[in-house]
């Protein structure tokens, strides 16, 4: 049984721009855009350069391929952590055999976590004029960290997930701004196609700078430092 020793409520609500990108607007009716929308700037010539190579509708196939599954594994996971029903879940969410296998790989990786702060908590930061829904805060092995879960068709290198690094690193600072409690360490739970799924652990303030530098060429088009 996991245990959740917090309770809040969402301290931004998010809302869709004009151009499709996601933002957060908290209390003071400041709105900041979503941590995933500023670090996009990292894959974008990249997803541009692969879009053209494989075609707009092979592109769009994968895509949401790639996104229906990662919600299902998503609501899996999510259900699985707050100790309901997995059974009524499957159904629910339509999972297929695949959705299922990779799913059940998963459930090894996950019963570390403990001590549950939150799970989809809406968060923004001022220092960091961004914000972003958190998968799940909480200790990982004894130790607090902001726990992300993703999917993929093959296994990731290190080297290649910075984004996903510098994204757990914002809401981790998020978290402790909006609640005073330090998160230290970040984690990456990888449901992997066809494979064994992956961990990543990491500190923090080991991406914190990289995270500024993101942030700033987001907003200015160019790196300030």
């Amino acid at each position: 049984m996991f245990k959740t020793i917090y309770e809040y409520e969402d301290f931004a609500q998010s809302t869709t721009n004009e151009d499709g990108s996601r933002v957060y607007v908290n209390a003071s009716g400041v709105a900041y855009p979503s941590a995933t929308t500023v670090l996009s700037v990292l894959s974008r010539d990249g997803i541009a350069k692969w879009r053209a190579r494989v075609g707009a509708e092979e592109a769009d196939k994968i895509s949401k391929q790639s996104s229906t599954r990662g919600t299902k594994i998503h609501t899996l996971t999510e259900t699985y952590l707050k100790n309901e029903d997995l059974k009524e879940a499957y159904t629910n969410t339509n999972a297929s055999l695949l959705d299922l296998e990779m799913f059940k790989k998963f459930l090894p990786i996950l019963d570390p976590i403990s001590n549950i702060h939150c799970q989809e908590l809406a968060l923004y930061s001022d220092h960091l004029r961004m914000a972003g829904r958190v998968d799940c805060i909480g200790e990982y092995n004894g130790q607090r960290a902001v726990i992300d879960f993703k999917t993929s068709g093959k296994l990731k290198k290190k080297e290649h997930i910075s984004s996903y690094f510098m994204q757990t690193t914002a809401y981790a600072i998020m978290y402790e701004e909006r609640t005073g409690i330090p998160v230290p360490n970040i984690v990456i739970l990888i449901a992997v196609e066809d494979e064994e799924p992956q961990v990543f652990i990491e500190k923090r303030n080991n991406w914190a700078k990289e995270l500024l530098r993101t942030r700033d060429y987001y907003e200015n088009g160019y790196y300030l430092a």
